[in-house]
């Protein structure tokens, strides 16, 4: 916003969008977890003829569709809209999941989670993308974090789903609950989420960012020279290449596919994978409930210190705990001090990779935002169907707690792509607007993605 809106008003409508993209992204955290805490149970009675190897794959298909969704909403998003794709997203998953609950094959489930994953993955960068240029100066990154607690509290949702929706049919159930955002997030987002005024100014559309302007009562964000052009529809894909920023593009999707690779890869297979280790249903199924609230409270402690000493430092700390504490798992201990290492594998392991989004966020123009975003977490997406197929492959051979190992090298590898990224010569150039945002609001604002 310009210098002169009111703060408390700015900060108003940040917490509108904040709000209806929290309610959202909740759902799809929902969507995004249910089939890791329905899965034990449809292992356990053969559900649609399912075994291990045939679970892995359907995982994926949900995974594949994210990648499709991220990649066509980056570059759809700048030129239609933020909030039509997220309201064209949320309708896909809600309808996709209702076809996996009638589903009468196995085919017809998985096209059900392709079309969930379309969904989901066209969904969260557009809603990311929005809450960042509503973020007062200073609070991208906290209000990035903010955000990704509501995929965190769905998957909470999901491991409650998971456990109260036992018995034969008991999956079924759970997916027609992922149809709710249809009769509820659509409908309050539609009459009430803001369309970004940063995308309507870059367009040109200066009547329309006015008069939402007006409605808000907020100033209007300032034209940036160098923004793509509404006619050249690639021109803010090739962006991220030019001025030396392609070293740095190459290292966060690098690190967003190591990332993904273990955020999928454990939301889809912790509960077996405990077991396999040797534990109970009951306790696989809570671990999963603590390993999200673990990442609310990552969450927020990841966005507060990345605003102040910059996401890529944060992000690449935050990989190496990951990978450690994921490596913990593998080693049967005391169910109570499971619980701890669960609970701070969720802290570092969702949020570190939130934070490598707000890094790309935070230095990338109102043109390209979206589009940086959505091949950021294309890229990853690869990562997203390789977690939950690796784990499929592990659950044939009966090896499944070989997983933790597996997912842990990813995290690994995703800590040295980021301290690549800070590398002088590697690292992006910074603009003089963000060091001039750095003097003032923080110690040290993300490096360009």
């Amino acid at each position: 916003m310009s210098s002169t809106s009111s703060p408390a008003r700015a900060h108003r409508m940040a917490f509108l969008a904040v709000c209806l993209c929290w309610l959202v992204v909740f759902f799809d955290g929902l969507d995004m977890f249910i089939y890791g805490a329905v899965l034990p149970h449809m292992l356990e009675h053969k559900a649609l003829g399912i075994d291990g190897a045939l679970a892995g794959d359907l995982g994926s298909y949900a995974t594949f569709g994210m990648l499709v969704g991220a990649l066509c909403s980056g570059t759809v998003t700048d030129w239609i809209g933020r909030k039509k794709v997220v309201l064209a997203s949320t309708a896909l998953f809600s309808l996709a999941s209702a076809l996996c609950a009638v589903a009468p094959s196995v085919g017809v489930f998985g096209l059900g989670r392709f079309l969930a994953g379309v969904g989901l993955g066209g969904l969260l960068p557009t809603a990311l993308t929005l809450v960042s240029e509503y973020a007062p100066r200073g609070r991208r990154a906290l209000m990035v974090g903010t955000l990704m607690t509501a995929h965190q509290a769905g998957g909470i949702l999901a491991g409650f789903v998971g456990m109260w929706t036992g018995g034969e049919n008991g999956w079924r159930t759970a997916f027609w609950i992922c149809v709710l955002p249809l009769v509820v997030g659509v409908p309050l987002a539609a009459k009430y989420l803001p369309e970004s005024t940063s995308f309507l100014i870059a367009k040109g559309r200066g009547e329309e960012a006015r008069r939402l302007a007006a409605r808000y009562d907020v100033d209007l964000p300032v034209a940036k020279a160098g923004t793509p052009a509404d006619g050249s529809r690639w021109a803010a894909l090739a962006s991220l290449f030019k001025g030396g920023l392609w070293t740095s593009t190459l290292l966060y999707w690098l690190a967003s596919f190591g990332g993904l690779v273990l955020v999928y890869g454990v939301s889809n297979w912790l509960p077996s994978m405990m077991r396999s280790a040797g534990y109970d249903l009951g306790p696989a199924l809570a671990f999963m409930v603590v390993i999200n609230v673990g990442g609310i409270v990552g969450h927020l402690a990841a966005g507060r210190l990345s605003d102040r000493f910059s996401a890529p430092r944060i992000v690449t700390l935050w990989f190496l705990i990951t990978a450690v504490t994921v490596f913990l798992l593998g080693v049967h201990m005391p169910l109570a001090l499971t619980y701890v290492v669960v609970f701070l594998a969720g802290a570092f392991l969702f949020s570190a990779q939130s934070m490598l989004y707000a890094a790309v966020a935070a230095n990338s123009d109102d043109g390209n935002r979206a589009t940086a975003m959505g091949w950021t977490t294309g890229m990853g997406r690869f990562g997203a169907v390789l977690g939950p197929w690796i784990g499929g492959q592990l659950a044939a051979a009966h090896n499944e707690s070989l997983g933790f190992t597996v997912f842990a090298v990813a995290g690994f590898a995703s800590m040295v792509f980021m301290l690549l990224s800070q590398v002088p010569g590697l690292r992006a150039p910074r603009r003089a607007a963000d060091d001039a945002g750095d003097d003032a609001n923080t110690a040290g604002r993300p490096v360009a993605a």
